[in-house]
């Protein structure tokens, strides 16, 4: 299911502001707030594109780490499988022929890492090797993929861009909060009713909250994508071992990259971790020829093919 014009136009949209209003989207894109929101569900039933709303780690004193696992050919998807179903997990992918795993795990504090990534995974049938790496600092991809985002000319970005959040106390997540995430995680975009009625809050108070964990700096909303459907077809994890002088200068250089999804400063023998998305194999050779290849600090490089994205951002959603 390829997405045309409209539908490239939204999924900017939302990736601008997850939850603004069908009808102000509409205002700027020159349709009916009907239209997009017949084409949302549609592409939303379809598992093609939603919106998530997702708590950052370190606002809520947690920890993310990137895991890579080596496995038997056939444990991969078994195993892929079980992570994916984890609440705790995000962006699980296999890679390389089927015989490796890639995923994203959060913890409420360091020491927590062996809990799951140290002692269940290594005893796991099929599991040949771990790695853990923590994610020290998101360096490209932090306002998302350019593959979403070129859509939308300058003045409809800015007529779609919310008011920069004014100061006010801190805000902190608390148990409380867990519902209201957990609701979000599924589905960015759920009404104030269905938010009040799995919260057991009252609509106002769901909306104060809301809005107080967004301008907080503790709840973002993205947009989960199917690269292939914007005919990206090639996507790779890519690692690469960098200079300490040059971590900087390569993160800036990786964030003016519009194959790169997604990059992080991490720990390890590999010290960048990043998400390649390309239009076919060839684009995929030339970005590592030619762009990553000019990159002064850069001494190794590392690739390995999305063969089967399991899960994206948010939550799992099983039929």
């Amino acid at each position: 299911m390829d997405l045309d014009e409209l539908d490239r136009q939204l999924a900017h949209a939302l990736q601008i502001d997850g939850r603004a209003p069908f009808s102000r989207i509409a205002a700027v894109l020159g349709t009916t707030d009907r239209t997009l929101a017949r084409r949302y569900e549609r592409l939303r039933s379809n598992g093609v594109l939603r919106v998530v709303g997702l708590p950052h780690a370190a606002a809520l004193g947690h920890v993310d780490w990137l895991v890579r696992m080596r496995c038997a050919p056939d444990a991969a998807m078994p195993v892929a499988s079980a992570l994916a179903q984890r609440a705790d997990t995000s962006w699980v992918l296999i890679l390389s022929g089927g015989t490796e795993i890639n995923c994203i795990t959060r913890t409420r504090r360091q020491q927590d890492e062996g809990e799951l990534l140290l002692q269940k995974l290594p005893r796991t049938s099929g599991v040949a090797a771990v790695s853990a790496h923590c994610m020290l600092r998101s360096v490209a991809g932090t306002s998302g993929w350019p593959g979403r985002t070129a859509a939308l000319d300058a003045a409809q970005v800015a007529a779609l861009t919310p008011p920069a959040a004014t100061g006010g106390d801190p805000v902190r997540a608390t148990t409380a909060d867990n519902q209201l995430l957990a609701e979000l995680a599924k589905d960015g975009r759920a009404s104030f009713p269905a938010l009040a009625a799995a919260t057991g809050w009252s609509e106002s108070t769901v909306r104060r909250r809301l809005e107080a964990l967004q301008h907080g700096g503790v709840l973002y909303f993205d947009v989960d994508v199917e690269p292939a459907t914007l005919g990206f077809t090639a996507e790779a994890a890519l690692w690469l071992t960098v200079d300490a002088s040059a971590l900087n200068a390569v993160g800036r250089a990786l964030a003016e990259h519009p194959q790169i999804a997604y990059a992080a400063a991490v720990t390890g023998p590999s010290n960048i971790a990043a998400a390649v998305v390309c239009r076919d194999l060839d684009g995929l050779y030339d970005y590592l020829a030619d762009g990553i290849g000019a990159l002064p600090g850069v001494h190794r490089t590392e690739t390995a093919p999305v063969v089967r994205r399991l899960k994206g951002a948010g939550t799992l959603l099983v039929p």
